[in-house]
């Protein structure tokens, strides 16, 4: 099958690395090349990454004239500029053509660029999902999945959703099995399926700078079973309740509640996916009160029950298959 990878200006790195090192590891595993993996550029410089690492193209696109069997257009750092209108006519034509065709992180700005998106179900990285709706409103774009499959269209979250696609292509083609011996192999401790929530996105609260929400946020992960009402917060910070809710959920994003509640989240899963603590238990570790209040949560937020997040995202080391 060959795979071929467009890489635009300021690339970013991993996602053409985990790309390819999926690919190589199932070739590995069933002991020949299924996969053989170019990345093409727009010439034939050598590309600087936004890490700065720089990567020598296998070819240009217009050398790429037979559809591949896959074509995915990895993503910039940030919103990557419009190419050349002879590479998104390459894209546009080319594309449909291939047996699946997508992008990972805003790659998916040139999918869109080609007129791919249109009609479809996509996503992106969070950050650039309500930019994309905004540039592309006859797609159908959900910031809040891991990737979507729509067709023979796929397209993934940031950047190390690129393992996570890559995964899914592999099962898709060579079987689950190899694709949980890949991840195994790369020591991901997740082998995520696409309509899961990009999870921990609330995380990215903790870096404001706000002494008191940040006091509150540290207090709320190391405090689990405590309190975390909004009237208990609220006079940690010293603030009125109605104050406090207003200040937190416009620095943070969220309600503190909801804050509360993912939290919780993100530390039971760890807790599912590494340790072999019972249901019960990890529900009372992590103060959810009862087995059927964390699973009523996990369902809201996850779409899936504590059990069957356990079941699909065992690490392997914890020694269960």
């Amino acid at each position: 099958m060959r795979v071929v990878i467009f890489a635009p200006s300021d690339v970013h790195s991993l996602e053409l690395a985990g790309l390819m090192d999926v690919f190589a590891e199932a070739n590995g595993r069933v002991s020949e090349t299924r996969y053989a993996v170019e990345i093409v550029a727009e010439d034939e410089r050598p590309i600087r990454c936004g890490s700065g690492l720089r990567v020598l193209p296998d070819a240009t696109y217009q050398s790429v004239e037979d559809a591949p069997d896959t074509l995915l257009v990895a993503g910039s750092v940030g919103v990557p500029r419009t190419p050349h209108r002879d590479i998104i006519a390459w894209l546009s034509r080319i594309g449909p053509l291939a047996r699946r065709h997508g992008s990972v992180c805003t790659g998916a700005f040139l999918l869109g660029d080609a007129g791919l998106l249109d009609g479809h179900h996509v996503t992106t990285h969070w950050q650039y999902a309500p930019l994309l709706a905004e540039r592309f409103p006859n797609a159908h774009v959900d910031g809040d999945r891991i990737f979507v499959r729509d067709g023979s269209l796929v397209t993934s979250a940031g950047t190390s959703a690129a393992i996570d696609l890559g995964l899914s292509l592999v099962e898709e083609d060579l079987g689950r099995d190899v694709a949980l011996y890949v991840a195994r192999r790369l020591v991901v401790f997740l082998k995520r399926p696409g309509d899961q929530s990009q999870f921990s996105v609330h995380l990215a609260a903790q870096s404001l700078d706000r002494s008191r929400l940040n006091d509150i946020q540290k207090y709320i992960l190391n405090h689990l079973t405590a309190d975390l009402s909004v009237t208990a917060l609220a006079g940690i910070a010293a603030m009125s309740a109605r104050n406090f809710t207003r200040v937190f959920t416009q620095e943070v994003g969220m309600t503190p509640s909801d804050y509360v509640n993912l939290t919780r989240v993100d530390v039971a899963r760890l807790l599912l996916e590494g340790s072999r603590l019972s249901i019960d238990a990890v529900a009372a570790k992590c103060g959810f009160g009862s087995a059927r209040a964390m699973r009523r949560i996990f369902l809201a937020v996850l779409g899936v029950s504590p059990s069957e997040y356990r079941e699909r995202f065992r690490t392997a080391g914890d020694g269960s298959r």
